[in-house]
């Protein structure tokens, strides 16, 4: 076959309809009865969030592409337009689908288990019913602003993702006040305050342990109170989704994080590209909306069966008592190559070490930075961040490091997004501490994961690196699949050095040690590995690939993919979301095996494996095989060269292919479906990787009675 035949749309999966796929995956965890009640509820949770983010960025795109007349189709050969369609299509089975599982299988599970959940106020006990009444009085009308809509005061405007309720209105008799007259039709909206809890718990009746009602039921119960002159003929609530994709031209914008400030305020004012109402809404209330919203595509508009926005089920997880609802607790466990209070430099300079989270503790990588801010001898920390938690002890490090006088560089990525208020505020705090803060390369998300440390040692300038796949996040250490390595290798620190002076200035290195950097080189880096394995097999040698990653959507990297299957190469694909690329094609993709693990913990890291002839290769990093990790952003792979490295790599690898509990195959129908595990002994590699690091671990028995998966929460925005 002709290489020019590999980019065939048809041989390709939509981006964005893979996706959809993947969602549908997390909510068939949601499905599964073997899993326990609470864990459900989590993943239906879980499934919500992802659209709502989905809807925002990725539709969001589309819809400007369409304003823009945009029609060049994608590589599955469709259209802006086109997609959208199939979009609203799709989801509208799969949210269909959620509703159906949250109404037949969980609510009555939820009761069963003793936590009843009442969706309409109708519903509501004669003592329950009082007490909402006196809890709106008290707590929810002092917060309350309805907005009457006529021709003198114009519909609001609605802040993306908030929950509101519309209500139709007839002026009552011998009220003179507004309006446009006895008997007319008005129109009010009123937002369901966000700072209130959205589960409000009411008293239980007998067989209860936990009874709650949503918030918006309490105000639609007594939206009468706010509009006391009127009589209200219907109420819902609804809820519109904003284009909330930032627009930024670097080139035009002197300071880059002032435009950053500015445009989010933006982002609560995109264009609505999706708007969920109940299904029991009036369709003359519904047309008030879609014109006073702009909504000229129906294919936007939802109709739910059940409460608008699942996301509160998370709420839920935590309920105390109900351990046996929710997985038993896992404590990420010590790096064995680290003991307990050791010198964090002495444990490097004996040989490079391999971490794996959440399974072993993101500790030493929070200790590297902290004991380099404290030690005498370290002469300079550089760091890139790209997400970091809420009260980070890593940014307390830097600016302790900063405050004691030694050289402190951090590249502050203001473009992550959804974390750019977040990234915004660290920047300015490391900055007044007298760290030289950097916001990266023009036009350039820089998503490596690197810290260098260089210290003054007797035998002269020491340099000390930690690589990673993960963000330096103490929290999401806890809930994404991430690994990494600490060294002291020569070349890797010179590499490290190089990295950082091309992103604060204007150096760009001749070549490199052992780092490949996009966008430059790595995606040649990644075709020339592919090649060689494409000519031992066409010259009859065994020729393998093994690739971990988020998402594979980049055209040329699959087009060599298939090239290499065609050849003979033997490949597997571990891909916890997108994946563009179709298996089973005759002549094109028969060699090619992909799967999904989807479980409790964030499949997040990315592992590269090439057999070479048995000189086995393998690397790691930031980077997925999409258009932007290796043409618009500042990724990093690293080698994974020591034995025993290598082993621990290779064995991730091998478990993750065994897995036939939490795993999907893909097949020649683009749809993903359990492993068949009918006589096999049972794989769960995330369970496997937990029994593993505890064993591994230096601690007593005693300190491991308790395991529990925190919820993973899957995001596109990586």
């Amino acid at each position: 076959m002709e290489k020019e035949q590999f980019a065939n749309p048809n041989y390709y999966e939509n981006r964005e309809l893979s996706w959809l796929k993947f969602n549908e995956r997390v909510l068939n965890e949601a499905k599964d009865k073997t899993i326990p009640l609470l864990e459900r509820l989590k993943f239906t949770s879980i499934t919500s969030s992802n659209l709502d983010e989905f809807f925002m960025v990725r539709v969001a795109s589309l819809m400007d592409m369409v304003h823009a007349d945009y029609k060049k189709p994608d590589i599955a050969g469709m259209t802006p337009m086109e997609q959208i369609d199939a979009i609203n299509a799709a989801t509208r089975e799969l949210v269909e689908s959620q509703y159906t599982v949250y109404n037949r299988s969980l609510l009555p599970l939820m009761n069963k288990a003793g936590i009843m959940v009442i969706d309409k106020h109708e519903e509501l006990t004669e003592t329950q019913a009082k007490y909402v009444d006196r809890y709106f009085e008290k707590n929810i009308y002092p917060v309350l602003t309805p907005m009457a809509v006529d021709a003198s005061r114009p519909f609001p405007l609605i802040r993306n993702k908030t929950l509101n309720i519309v209500a139709l209105l007839k002026k009552k008799e011998g009220v003179a006040l507004g309006g446009t007259g006895k008997g007319e039709a008005e129109y009010a909206t009123v937002q369901v305050p966000s700072v209130l809890p959205r589960l409000v718990e009411v008293p239980c009746e007998e067989g209860q342990t936990h009874a709650y009602i949503l918030l918006e039921q309490i105000i639609e119960r007594n939206i009468a109170v706010l509009f006391s002159n009127y009589d209200v003929k219907t109420a819902f609530p609804y809820r519109i989704m904003r284009n909330a994709d930032l627009s930024i031209d670097e080139d035009e914008a002197s300071d880059l994080l002032k435009e950053i400030q500015k445009q989010l305020k933006m982002r609560q004012w995109g264009e609505v590209i999706r708007l969920e109402v109940e299904n029991t809404a009036e369709k003359k209330v519904l047309n008030f909306l879609k014109k006073q919203l702009e909504i000229t595509n129906d294919g936007a508009i939802y109709h739910i069966n059940g409460p608008i926005d699942l996301t509160f089920l998370m709420k839920l997880y935590g309920l105390e008592g109900y351990e046996k609802e929710r997985y038993p607790k896992y404590t990420p466990q010590p790096v064995p190559e680290i003991p307990a209070g050791a010198d964090l430099f002495e444990c490097i300079r004996k040989g490079d070490i391999f971490l794996h989270h959440p399974y072993e503790t993101f500790d030493p990588v929070v200790s590297f930075i902290h004991q380099a801010a404290l030690d005498p001898d370290v002469l300079a920390i550089k760091q890139t961040l790209y997400r970091v938690s809420g009260n980070s002890p890593i940014i307390k490090s830097l600016a302790q490091a900063a405050e004691n006088g030694k050289q402190v560089t951090v590249l502050v990525e203001l473009k992550a997004r959804f974390d750019e208020e977040n990234n915004i505020v660290w920047a300015k705090m490391l900055e007044k501490a007298g760290c030289h803060v950097i916001y990266g390369l023009v036009g350039l998300k820089t998503h490596s994961k690197i810290a260098l440390v260089v210290r003054r040692e007797e035998e002269g300038i020491r340099r000390y690196v930690h690589l990673g796949t993960g963000n330096y996040n103490d929290s999401t250490a806890k809930l994404y699949t991430d690994c990494g390595i600490f060294t002291c290798a020569e070349e890797i620190g010179e590499d490290a050095t190089a990295v950082f002076n091309m992103l604060s200035g204007y150096s760009e290195p001749l070549n490199w040690n052992k780092l490949s950097v996009a966008p430059i080189w790595l995606r040649r880096k990644f075709m020339k590995l592919i090649d060689r394995e494409i000519r031992h097999a066409e010259n009859g040698k065994e020729a393998r690939i093994i690739a971990k990653m988020n998402s594979l959507c980049d055209q040329e990297i699959i087009a060599k993919l298939y090239e290499a299957s065609a050849a003979g190469v033997e490949i597997d694909l571990i891909i916890r979301g997108i994946c563009c690329l179709k298996v089973g094609i005759p002549g094109v993709s028969e060699h090619i095996r992909v799967r999904s693990i989807v479980g409790n913990f964030l499949e997040h890291s990315r592992i590269f494996y090439f057999y070479n002839l048995g000189e086995e290769e393998l690397y790691m990093g930031s980077a997925d095989w999409m258009p932007r990790n290796l043409d618009r952003r500042v990724e990093i792979i690293f080698p994974v060269e020591q034995p025993a490295l290598k082993e621990a790599a290779k064995h991730i690898l091998s478990v993750e292919l065994a897995d036939n509990t939490k795993a999907n195959l893909l097949g020649s129908d683009g749809l993903y479906t359990k492993v068949d595990k009918r006589g096999k002994v049972l794989v769960n590699s995330q369970e496997q990787f937990c029994r593993e690091a505890e064993e591994a671990a230096p601690v007593p028995q005693d300190a491991r009675k308790d395991r529990v998966f925190i919820p993973a929460e899957p995001v596109e925005s990586e």
